[in-house]
This record gives C-alpha cells, structure tokens and sequence, in this order.
C-alpha cells in the first residue's frame, strides 16, 4: 500500500505536516477564512497593489470612483428618509440615556460620516439604538446619578463610547469575529425581547407625565416608581401619548398590509415631533402638566476630546459599559448588516464592520456622540428607499448638519410624551412573541435560553440577564461536547451506504460487525464518555443474543465526523483497543480525517493497530472481517 500517493481506494498515511505548516493552516481558518489578501497575488505593479490595499481598507475608495448622478437619486431620497427617522430617534433615544436630547442629534452626525468611510455594508444606515441607550444608563447610573451630577455622568458616558470604540476595533483588527458569535439568536431574541418590555415599562413615566422616578431597571422597581407617584399622574399628557402611540401604531400596521408605504411608517415618528411641537408652542402645553424636552443648543458637535474621564475611581465602571455594548452594538450590527446584504446577494465582512464601529465610536466620543451602531429600523428604511450605497448616510449627516445649524430651537418644544410614544412604539416591534413560541416548538433547550434572557434583563438586571443567557447557552455547548452523538450503522437494502439503524430501521448490520459512527471531536472532556458508549453498545448487541460468547467479533468505529483528536483521545482509542482484544474482539478504524490522522501516525497508533485495521469506508472494513473465520462461521449459521 502506497503511503506518498495512494490510488483513489487507498488510505493515505502521509508523512503529517510540519507544526508550522498545521499551525498556519487552523490559524488561517480560524482568523482568515476569507483570505482577504488573496486578491494581492496575483498582481505585479506596486502602485496596483498600494490601491487594492486602500480599497480593501477604506472602502469608500472602491466604489466612490464609480459614482454616479443615478446612483445619487437613490441615496439622496434614502438620505432625507432616515434622516427624517433619525431625528425623533436621536432625541429619544438620548432621554433614554439619561443625557441631554442635543447629544443624540450630535450622535447622528459624525459617526455616519465615518461609516461612509470605512464600513462595508451598502444599506446599513448608523444611528442610536434602545438596547444600549438603556445599558449605558444603567452601568454609568450606578456609580454616578445624572440627577446629581449631570456633568461627570455626560463625561463618563463619552469614556465609555471611546471604550466601547477601542475594543470594536481591537476585535477587528485581531479578527475576532469569532466572539461575537457566542451571542446566539435566542439570546439575542430573549435579551432584546426583555430590553424592550423594560424600556415600554419606562416610558409610562413620559406617557403619565411623572416628574420623580426610579433608576433602577427591573420591571418590579419599574412598576413601583409607576403607582408610588400616582398623584403625579396627568390625564392630559395620557391622552396625548395614546393619540400618538395608536397614529404610530396604525402607520406600522399599514406598512405590514402595504409594503410599498413603508415611507409612512418611516415619516411618523417625525410627523409625532412635528405636531407635537406645534401643539405644545401654541397651546402652551407645558402649562398644562406635559413637560417638553427644552433648551436644544444651536450649532454642531463641540469637541468633548478633554471631557473623557479615566479617574481610576470611575475606570471600571467605564470600562464595563464599553466592553458589553462594544459586543451588543457589534453582534446587532452585523448581524442587521449580513441580513440586507444577503437579500441582494452581496457580502459584508464582519471585520471590517468591526473597525467601521470602532472607529466612529472613537471619533464620536471626542466630538460629543454616545454609543452608536446600525439599528434595524433605520437600516430597514434605508433599504426600502432603494439606497445603493454608504452615501445615504452622508446624506442623513448633511441633513442632521442643517438640522443642528438652524433648527435645534424649534425641537425643543418637543413634548416628552411624544417621545415616549415613539420609544413604545419601536420597541414593540422588538418583543417577537411569534419567535420565541417557535423555538418553544422547535428546541426547548433554546427556550430556556431565550427566557433566561428575557426574565434576567426585565427582573434583575441588563447585565445579568446577558450573562445568564449566555451562561446557559455555553452550559449547553459544554453538554454537546461532553456527550456527543455516537450512533450504530446498518447497511441499506440494495445499497452500499450505511446509515444510523435508529433513524432508518429497515438498515441491517452484519453478523458479528457492529459499525459505530462518532460525531464530534474527541479529546479529554469526552473521552471517558465515548469508551464506555463502545463497550455498551457491544454489551447490548451480546444481550440480543443472549449467548454467553460474545456475539461482536469486530467494532468497526467511523470516525469521518471526527475533526479533531487530543492526546487524550488517542489514549482512549488505545484503551479500547486493549480492552476489545481481551475480548477477542477486533478493532478497525474508518475514515479518519487529516488532522486526526496525522496525529494518530505522530503518537505510533497506527503502528500499534496496523495499516491493515484502517481503512477508506465501512464497505472496505465490512469486507475485510468478513474473510475472519470467526465472521464466516456466524455467516455461515445465519444463512443455515
């Protein structure tokens, strides 16, 4: 048998590659799976490859060449539209934080410039999100009160979007998209979900028209600052916000029957402001128990570059905040970024939308923005408008510029029940109750994560909710590895494929063979589970027979869903090899892949067992036992 190049029916015992050479190759896979300088081989001039690296890099250069007025009509109605949305948005959201409404239209000003710079996705349209407003408030909140001191929360709050923008791009350039992944769709439905029961709960401060609340988080403490202060309650501020919600309301249901009026849903919250500054200048609202948001200074983001505050005694809570809302901002922006891509049949590299984030988050904390990153709303309405590239986000910039140059003032007749109103409205959308019935139907486990998100972030913290989620979800992981799947094959009628018994039951095994298929790597966490599963499964097959000789004369294990094996592993296999020959039973070994082989031929198994118990495919090894004169006599007596 060959061993350098065997034939198309030959197990290959190469001699294993270098440590260096299967080092590179997993590192590559792991960090460099989609081989970003492939398209720098290949060319010869130096000035090529200088702007091939810009263009990879700084994506505008790519396709800002290429622009056209066609192009432009597209994004420009794009622009205006999330413009519109962003707006209503950055005012709310930024009361949600527990910082000045001027902040959330800075917000919405220079990190999309950024963005058009250097992110990746076409449609993503950059802007505040609820679930992070809410989380910076909350972590900030608990150190330092905006009640008490207004101005150190403010300072705190850019540290950490400036620690927030660190890590975004720490985990780009490192390529460690990997981590985001840890973040699942259940716990993302559940964590989302209980963020925006939270956040409806809050906004009935606006919706009653509370002056005194509490900071506090979770929905009992919610709930208690609601009714505590029922002499503080407003039935004209109530009527005004269910008149608002039940306008939203109807534009998004009207959008879901008519997806080609998606502008009305888009156009709503701006039409709530609008109004409700009209009605509160002329009829004087503020007089009437609904407050307004107030004085909006008038011109654009003042650097705040010497406000970032990294006092040791504010440190870590700083860098809490930063680092949970860099892995939040990051797994929903991608993850909102891939999906609009997809339905275009584009791709977005995940890096590069990291360093994009890391980078306008930066930026944003020296020129007064919070925490900023690609919402779903708005990336919705951007995609629906028909944008073609990043430029509707300059255009939203240039709209959020003129905005902030000469009609600040107007907006700060802006009633807090309309913003509340439009708080409530988006957030309803996020509690996907159809969603989390189908994991219910689908997976259980799933379930269980989903609710821990969404128990944990509405009874007990945002933190911990997250963490609760996760923890539970790498719990499961844990037990997929602990335990993995083995199964027993059988051969098919009239076919050479063998396949689970248990899932096809008219397969049959052969007469002294029992074939075993693993499914997942096997190493230390593992291994002792997966010996005693072997020799079970041949103590059940000896009590089918009920004979006091064994009735197994081979184990034939398939290891081609093995992707990897430990030096733990190896000894396992070991073990049972020795145990198996005690019972005269003899192991053969099917299919092990690249990296197993090369680990099992470095550790002399191969030699230990022989070439000749390895071999390509169960048929292979089926065939081999067959020609045992312990297998022919069982044969002979089946056939008999």
């Amino acid at each position: 048998m060959s061993t350098e190049n065997p034939t198309h029916n030959e197990v290959n015992f190469a001699t294993p590659r270098s440590f260096g050479a299967t080092l590179k190759s997993h590192l590559k896979e792991t960090f460099f799976p989609d081989d970003p300088f492939r398209q720098f081989r290949n060319e010869k001039s130096c000035g090529r490859v200088v702007k091939k690296a810009v263009q990879y890099f700084i994506p505008i250069f790519e396709w800002l060449p290429n622009y056209n007025l066609r192009l432009f009509r597209f994004d420009l109605l794009a622009g205006i539209t999330i413009a519109s949305l962003a707006i209503p948005q950055g005012i709310s959201y930024a009361k949600l934080a527990n910082l000045p409404p001027v902040i959330g239209l800075y917000s919405s000003f220079v990190p999309p410039l950024i963005y058009a710079v250097f992110g990746n996705s076409k449609h993503l349209a950059v802007g505040t999100v609820a679930a992070c407003s809410l989380l910076i408030a909350n972590t900030i909140g608990e150190k330092v009160s905006f009640k008490d001191d207004p101005t150190l929360y403010l300072h705190l709050v850019f540290t950490a979007t400036f620690f927030t923008g660190i890590f975004q791009t720490i985990l780009g350039l490192l390529r460690l998209g990997i981590l985001v992944d840890f973040l699942s769709h259940p716990t993302i439905t559940g964590f989302m979900g209980g963020t925006a029961t939270l956040i409806c709960l809050q906004q009935l401060k606006g919706i009653f028209g509370l002056k005194h609340f509490t900071t506090k988080t979770d929905v009992v403490s919610v709930l208690r600052a609601i009714f505590e202060n029922r002499d503080e309650w407003r039935w004209q501020s109530v009527v005004v916000g269910i008149i608002f919600l039940i306008f939203l309301q109807f534009t998004r249901f009207l959008k879901r029957k008519r997806p080609n009026l998606f502008w009305v849903s888009a156009i709503a919250p701006m039409v709530v402001v609008v109004v409700g500054c009209l009605f509160a200048y002329f009829a004087h609202a503020d007089k009437h128990g609904i407050q307004i948001v107030g004085h909006l200074n008038k011109g654009l983001n003042p650097l705040s570059i010497e406000h970032l505050n990294f006092n040791s005694q504010y440190l870590p809570v700083t860098l809490k905040a930063g680092l949970i809302t860099a892995i939040i901002a990051l797994a929903e922006g991608v993850a909102i970024g891939r999906s609009f891509a997809i339905m275009k049949n584009e791709q977005v590299d995940g890096n590069k939308e990291m360093i994009a984030f890391g980078l306008m988050n930066i930026v944003g904390s020296f020129t007064s923005c919070y925490l900023t990153t690609g919402p779903f709303s708005k990336t919705a309405v951007n995609f629906n408008a028909g944008c073609r590239t990043a430029m509707s986000n300059i255009v939203m910039a240039i709209c959020m510029m003129l905005t902030l140059l000469f009609l600040a003032p107007f907006f700060s007749y802006t009633p807090l029940v309309a913003l509340s109103a439009i708080i409530m409205s988006a957030m309803l959308g996020l509690i996907d109750c159809k969603e989390i019935y189908h994991l219910f139907k689908v997976d259980k486990f799933d379930f269980l994560i989903c609710m821990a998100g969404f128990i944990g972030v509405a009874f007990i913290s945002m933190d911990n909710g997250l963490m609760m989620s996760i923890g539970l979800a790498l719990v499961r992981t844990i037990l997929y590895a602990a335990r993995p799947t083995t199964c027993k094959l059988g051969k098919m009628q009239d076919s050479y494929l063998y396949r689970d018994t248990e899932q096809y039951p008219g397969s049959t095994g052969v007469p002294g063979v029992l074939a075993l298929q693993l499914g997942s790597p096997i190493y230390f966490a593992n291994s002792n589970y997966i010996r005693e599963r072997i020799l079970r499964w041949i103590q059940e097959e000896d009590d089918v027979v009920n004979d006091e000789e064994s009735v197994v004369e081979h184990v034939l294990l398939d290891l081609s869903g093995v992707t990897s094996i430990d030096t733990t592993g190896i000894e396992t296999l070991i073990e049972i090899r020795k145990i198996l020959e005690a019972k005269s039973i003899k192991l053969s070994i099917i299919n092990p892949r690249l990296d197993v082989m090369e680990k099992m031929i470095r550790s002399h198994f191969v030699d230990k067992v022989g070439k000749e118990s390895i071999f390509l495919c169960i048929e292979d090894a089926v065939e081999a036992s067959l020609f045992t004169p312990s297998t022919q006599k069982k044969q002979h007596q089946v056939f008999v």
